[in-house]
């Protein structure tokens, strides 16, 4: 029997223990949430507009991209198409969780998603292919990262000498080294590799030849194009399969 016909139980615990599980990568995006605070007040965002941004939109790079075309008249139309195209590779993030959610409320499902980042994104589908659904990583994970993004930028705006230039720390690599542990942790089929190795070369050559930032959307969308159309033969995932002999048919 399918394990879609079993709800998922969340455990309060274990998003308690998500939480601090990623409270390490926070104290990097703290350091670029002040980076954003401060120049968020530097092309003319008051700091409560800054920490509003911050709490709502919750996309750094899309919020430096926005700052970027901000001025006394903002050419709405293509602020939009840029944030857009940044946040792209969130619609397959989404999708590729669907095997994870699809059995939770509507209601449920798209706060998940609310505080889906690419960190948690990336525990949450390491561990699907390993067998284990962990939806707790995407909230408690999602909760602590959300919060050192807020505080980062009230850090940037009231504070902001402080740090002007992460990059200088080699701060920008961290998230990228992060996410390159959880594609070559844990088991991994070869499918799975060859998605990863194409997204990954798909991104170098647009980051080359392409203008700024589209390598994230053409390395998303070479990445899901391999998982979408190079199925696993037997239709079912690893959490379905372990569901199944938990359960029986």
């Amino acid at each position: 029997m399918p394990l879609a016909n079993y709800p998922y139980q969340f455990q309060p615990r274990k998003v308690r223990s998500e939480f601090f599980r990623l409270l390490p990568i926070s104290f990097f995006v703290v350091a670029f949430g002040a980076a954003f605070g401060l120049a968020a007040v530097q092309v003319g965002l008051s700091p409560f507009e800054s920490l509003i941004m911050s709490s709502v939109v919750f996309a750094g790079a899309s919020q430096f991209a926005a700052l970027d075309m901000w001025g006394t008249q903002v050419s709405v139309l293509p602020l939009l198409a840029v944030v857009f195209a940044i946040n792209s590779r969130h619609l397959l993030m989404g999708a590729s969780l669907y095997p994870m959610l699809k059995d939770v409320s509507p209601g449920k499902r798209y706060a998940l998603l609310l505080l889906l980042t690419d960190a948690n994104w990336a525990v949450a589908a390491q561990e699907y292919q390993s067998g284990r659904r962990n939806l707790e990583v995407i909230v408690g994970g999602g909760l602590v990262l959300w919060l050192a993004w807020i505080i980062g930028t009230a850090l940037g705006v009231y504070f902001g000498g402080l740090l002007q230039n992460p990059k200088a720390l080699g701060l920008d690599m961290v998230l990228g080294c992060f996410l390159l542990a959880m594609a070559l942790g844990g088991k991994k089929s070869p499918r799975v590799l060859v998605a990863w190795l194409v997204a990954g070369f798909a991104s170098l050559a647009a980051w080359k030849w392409l203008p700024s930032n589209m390598h994230v959307v053409v390395g998303a969308l070479a990445g899901g194009a391999v998982g979408f159309f190079w199925l696993d033969k037997t239709g079912k995932s690893a959490v379905n399969r372990e569901g199944e002999a938990d359960h029986g048919d």
